[in-house]
């Protein structure tokens, strides 16, 4: 059977760790006369992450072992979200949907939700627009036709759909691991031990 990308990462066992970190590209230059600083900032947001996996048994690996050689390197892209919040910690009610094409940016025009909700998101929680993770800035509310204007990092990727759906519950984005070199750890008494770096596939 070929391999389609991106691939689904085993469930089990679960990563011990996943350190996740945004990156922001911003220059700065300082004089060096006055330390007065000159600040610009780029276009290029994304994330990255580190993941740690549990000490494994031979077969427990296998599966991960599998996956990291069916990513070939740096060539193939797996779907990647935030473990530790799944579910939002706003009220994120109805049926959300991108409202308007062609939205470019920070921030996200969307509709669908339950009327008139305040938090309806709230700061922190994560989305997921066309198989992009993105999170919230800035607590959201629904106003009294459902719409809500959500203020995320990072910018949006590509212009958006009109109604392209949101996902709420379990958002992932699209990743790439960091390097083609795909090690892993065999100890005596057939323990593994695996960790990989990843970032966003842009």
């Amino acid at each position: 059977m070929a391999i389609t990308y991106p691939i689904t990462l085993p469930s089990s066992p679960a990563p011990a760790n996943i350190r996740i970190y945004p990156r922001s590209i911003v220059g700065v230059g300082v004089s060096p006369f006055s330390g007065a600083q000159q600040v610009y900032r780029h276009q290029g947001q994304f994330w990255q992450a580190d993941i740690t996996m549990p000490s494994m048994y031979r077969a427990e690996a296998a599966p991960w072992i599998a996956a990291m050689l069916q990513l070939n390197g740096r060539y193939g892209t797996f779907r990647l979200g935030d473990a530790s919040h799944q579910t939002p910690t706003g009220v994120a009610t109805g049926i959300p949907l991108v409202n308007g094409a062609g939205q470019t940016g920070q921030s996200l025009v969307t509709d669908g939700w339950t009327a008139g909700v305040t938090g309806i998101l709230k700061q922190g929680d994560y989305i997921e627009v066309a198989s992009r993770l993105y999170m919230v800035m800035v607590d959201a509310d629904s106003d009294g036709s459902g719409n809500a204007t959500l203020d995320i990092w990072p910018r949006l990727r590509v212009a958006t759909l009109d109604n392209e759906a949101i996902t709420v519950n379990s958002p992932r984005g699209i990743f790439r691991l960091a390097s083609n070199e795909m090690p892993w750890l065999a100890k005596p008494g057939r323990i593994v031990e695996l960790s990989f770096s990843a970032v966003e596939a842009l």
